[in-house]
């Protein structure tokens, strides 16, 4: 057969052929896309199944452990808080350390820094021991003086969340732990410069492990000041006034530094080496007091519990404002040039006295309790100077002075007067569960600080103070040996006095 009789032929087949190919491409292709369409729907089916059986599954669990979702997620939410409020107080160790050493000697700044991890590691293991199970023995001890829940390690609750409190029983011991710490440490800059550093772990040891729990128990473990009606949120009384008057009863013991006083009575200063660590102690110690005060409200979660969080460290930052200020005010009218050690001073003390009352007092009773706390610092400097007694960085004025003013004037100016109780049966209570607490911490430790002075365990010897204890203690310096000069150069026998900083 001659293609030359049908020219168009191959023409026609090459149509049909592309026809017959694309229909068949067309065909295969809209099946594939219909078996994908399925797939994809079983797929979306499957997927939605498996998020309804999830959410059944997360709505379920806190069910299957006994809990509702809402209380699953308030145990949560305090409990993150709380370890958080509890990491900032036990940043305030790193605020006391760069205080004390700035406004000391720069020959005894390892001993300092030493001190201040030996309070934080030793209360630790003496508050997991012995201290915390004083403090909390349990509802059978509620109103008396004093019981022991016994000893032993956190009781871990994951199996069983503690709903009793609302947060974990670990991050409940970290941020009480993280309070006794805190009261052990006020001592460090009282008794700096001339206590033994094995002194100093014997009195830590015996603050942390025995004297603070026992009269935290008495307001915070249920004890009999709780029952009367004693207030202290935070711990102006509990935690600061006992640290201070422990710290007072150091110095009396130990008497003061070498050259601090002259023969005739009059008082030499000492100025402090590095007066940039001690501000920059007192910002990290305002910055770790939002742990310290906000963090005690212990229960976070709800639109109330939030407010009130809110609402303390807003009380807590003007009373720390209101003292910086007025003990400016107050240090320039008597010294006649505004003193920035002063200022510092007062910013603590206005913390240290709002701490008792910053859930209940207004705005204005915030300023006033910042206010006379940043003026009690500075008096009390002045007095501590006319009764010769040495507390190098006025740990006395700021902890115990306005610790006592915290607790006075939540009775004065706090608004949560217990039912049935008048206001004068309100400042009744504080007066007299302040003075028993305060009595408690002095007379304790002053028989451990005389007890250790009996045995020839309190104080340094006079070369070793007037070397230096970084060297006479610990064998070390802080810096090189060229750039610490002696602010001691008035030893018995000794050189001349200068009284000039240590640089």
């Amino acid at each position: 057969m001659s293609w030359s009789k049908f020219p168009s032929l191959p023409v026609w087949l090459f149509v049909a052929a592309l026809g017959l190919s694309l229909i068949s491409v067309s065909y295969a292709t809209a099946q594939e896309e219909a078996e994908v369409a399925a797939t994809e729907e079983v797929t979306a089916e499957e997927a939605e199944v498996a998020v309804t059986e999830e959410a059944v599954i997360d709505a379920e669990a806190p069910a299957e452990a006994g809990i509702t979702f809402e209380e699953d997620t308030t145990y949560t939410i305090n409990t993150l808080i709380m370890f958080i409020c509890a990491v900032l107080v036990i940043f305030m160790q790193a605020g006391f350390a760069m205080l004390e050493v700035g406004l000391n000697a720069a020959k005894n700044t390892v001993n300092i820094l030493f001190k201040n991890v030996m309070d934080l590691a030793i209360g630790v293991l003496l508050f997991l021991f012995i201290g915390y199970g004083l403090m909390y023995p349990g509802a059978d001890y509620a109103g008396k003086w004093f019981g022991f829940s016994g000893s032993s390690f956190v009781e871990r609750d994951s199996a069983a969340p503690n709903l009793e409190t609302g947060w974990s029983n670990s991050a409940d011991f970290l941020f009480q732990v993280a309070f006794a710490a805190t009261a052990a440490t006020i001592v460090s800059g009282a008794v700096a410069g001339r206590m033994k550093f094995g002194a100093y772990l014997v009195y830590s040891a015996i603050l942390t492990g025995l004297v603070y729990p026992i009269s935290g128990m008495w307001k915070w473990g249920g004890g009999a000041l709780a029952e009367w009606g004693f207030a202290d949120f935070a711990g102006s009384v509990v935690v600061h006034a006992v640290g201070g008057f422990a710290g007072l009863a150091g110095a009396i013991a130990l008497g003061a530094r070498l050259g601090r006083f002259s023969k005739d009575g009059k008082s030499i200063p000492m100025p402090g080496h590095n007066i940039a660590f001690a501000a920059l102690g007192v910002f990290v110690l305002w910055v770790g007091w939002y742990g310290f005060n906000p963090g005690s409200q212990l229960t976070y979660a709800g639109a109330s519990n939030a407010e009130a969080t809110t609402y303390i460290a807003l009380t807590t930052t003007i009373a720390a404002a209101a003292g910086a200020v007025v003990a400016m005010i107050v240090a320039w009218s008597l010294f006649k040039k505004p003193d920035v050690t002063m200022a510092l001073n007062g910013v603590l003390a206005g913390l240290v006295g709002i701490t008792a009352n910053c859930d209940q007092v207004t705005q204005v009773g915030a300023l006033v309790i910042g206010g006379v706390a940043g003026a009690l610092v500075v008096m009390g400097i002045v007095l501590l100077d006319k009764l010769k007694i040495d507390d190098p960085v006025g740990a006395f004025p700021v902890h115990g002075m306005c610790g006592v003013w915290g607790g006075i004037a939540t009775g004065l100016l706090g608004t949560s007067i217990p039912e049935g109780m008048t206001r004068g049966g309100y400042i009744w209570v504080q007066c007299l569960s302040t003075a028993i607490i305060c009595a408690w911490a002095f007379g304790t430790m002053i028989c451990v600080f005389y007890a250790l002075k009996a045995v020839g365990f309190l104080r340094v010897s006079p070369e070793h103070e007037q070397a230096g204890l970084d060297v006479s203690e610990h064998g070390m310096h802080a810096y090189p040996a060229h750039l610490v000069t002696d602010s001691y150069s008035s030893a018995p026998g000794s050189r001349s006095l200068t009284g000039s900083p240590n640089a």
